[in-house]
């Protein structure tokens, strides 16, 4: 089954013989990067006048990480920059016209890939030609190893074909070899297409760096929301964002007494179509146990998706509000108004951590995907806090356990119970400690500090950095 599962995945990858090097003058563009081989990024987009950067990213999360790096690289590069590759709507306000919608390459799994590999396999292919015809001298990829992985792969052996440097190679988000049964040997396969690594996670730099591949840790990316909403204060003390709960319930004319319940169904389509009509069976158990009960449902900036829920919202058990992405303040004053949340695995549960609000993690898959992930899987977890700290402090509820009743059980003890709240609250500033990098973590921010002060110690800004004055090594 592994083997089978394994020549599905190969499906992907595109021959290097199907592409074609389409460059106006070859000598020109053999000549450039024979020079920038030798030169920081920072230099030759002195030198050329602009500093070309390719980027590419494939989910939600992805897209937000990819426009903070865009925004930080602006802001700290002495040329003008130019943008071109794949995004989402955030990365389009920073100036990406993305060569085709980021949902397009937006699935994850194993053999939920199936019906997708004919349209991957041509969006591969598009995004390599993008990339040649661009010469650009950075090209960054950002999460979504499945994807980026072959199309930094196929870029590179196209380069070295015509016996080319080409351009620098850096990768955003360490994959998570940690969790996977042979996953750090993995890792120096690497080395050969990708420069250089950013890690979100303390750990994972070190790991990379003894299997030969460069790489910085940034810290994770969701300190720069502690930022981005302007309290410089609690970064002082702890890493934590408190949202206007009763504002928020003001406005969606929610009454001080209704239980609120965060829902975050995913980002992906595949996601929210299997996880939603589970959390929409959850809250019809949670309705007897409350008086009044509604459901702030966070909706990911997925056209798919925004379709999908507000169809399906039409026929569910309680109140509902819908949470528009788009907006740090929105999305935290949600939270704010919440007693619980309950999200698919991913990035949420570290953003549910920094609003200090309670929750449970729950995950489906396909069965074939489920098999795979029990076969392979080392890590005793799901969720990104309950890993960081190697203790189940929050509540999961994984494959045939995501059951409604499963989920409404521990949303009722989560909420009622004073105690697990406290001790899950108390967890999340341990988190915070482990996430931020030592450039941070290292020095008191004196509450003077300015905001251009402040930039300094993003994670994209320490990216940006890296990037502009990095060397081959």
């Amino acid at each position: 089954m592994a083997i089978y599962l394994k020549r599905l995945l190969s499906e992907i990858n595109i021959q290097h013989h199907q592409l074609t090097f389409r460059n106006p003058s070859r000598l020109v563009i053999k000549r450039h990067f024979l020079v920038s081989s030798q030169q920081a990024p920072i230099d030759m987009g002195s030198k050329d006048g602009e500093l070309r950067v390719f980027i590419v990213a494939g989910e939600v999360s992805g897209d937000m990480i990819g426009s903070r790096f865009m925004d930080s690289l602006k802001k700290l590069s002495p040329c003008p920059v130019r943008f071109a590759g794949i995004g989402g709507l955030a990365m389009s306000k920073q100036g990406l016209d993305s060569q085709f919608p980021m949902e397009d390459i937006a699935v994850m799994g194993i053999w939920e890939l199936v019906p997708h590999l004919s349209k991957l396999r041509v969006k591969l292919k598009q995004t390599v030609q993008s990339a040649l015809s661009f010469q650009p001298h950075v090209v960054l990829t950002v999460d979504s190893k499945g994807f980026s992985f072959r199309f930094l792969k196929q870029l590179r052996a196209i380069y070295c074909q015509q016996g080319l440097v080409g351009p620098l190679h850096f990768h955003y988000v360490a994959p998570s070899f940690w969790a996977w049964k042979g996953g750090e040997e993995r890792l120096k396969g690497l080395s050969g297409f990708v420069d250089h690594v950013f890690c979100i996670l303390p750990f994972e730099s070190e790991v990379c760096l003894s299997k030969g591949l460069n790489a910085t840790f940034v810290g994770h990316p969701t300190l720069e929301d502690v930022l981005e909403q302007e309290v410089k204060d609690s970064i002082c003390k702890e890493w934590k964002i408190q949202g206007k709960g009763e504002a928020f319930k003001e406005q969606h004319g929610i009454s001080s007494g209704t239980t609120v319940i965060s829902l975050l169904p995913g980002s992906r389509l595949q996601e929210v179509t299997r996880m939603l009509s589970i959390y929409s069976n959850t809250m019809e158990l949670l309705k007897d146990s409350h008086s009044e009960l509604t459901a702030a449902i966070h909706v990911a900036p997925n056209k798919y998706v925004e379709d999908y829920i507000s169809k399906a919202v039409c026929e569910w058990p309680t109140s509902v509000v819908l949470v528009p992405s788009g907006s740090l303040q929105i999305k935290y004053d949600a939270f704010s108004a919440s007693r619980v949340a309950l999200c698919t695995s991913g990035t949420v549960a570290v953003e549910l951590q920094l609003a200090r609000l309670p929750c449970v993690v729950a995950y489906r898959a396909h069965l074939l995907t489920e098999w795979f992930i029990r076969f392979k899987a080392k890590v005793s977890y799901i969720s990104l806090p309950n890993i960081i700290l190697d203790s189940a402090i929050i509540p999961e509820a994984l494959f045939n356990e995501c059951t409604p009743s499963k989920l409404a059980s521990l949303l009722k003890n989560l909420t009622d119970d004073e105690n697990l709240r406290r001790k899950q609250i108390c967890a999340a500033g341990k988190v915070f400690d482990l996430l931020v990098p030592p450039r941070v973590s290292s020095v008191q921010i004196p509450q003077e500090w300015s905001r251009p002060m402040l930039d300094d110690y993003r994670p994209s800004m320490i990216a940006a950095s890296t990037v502009l004055h990095y060397r081959r090594r």
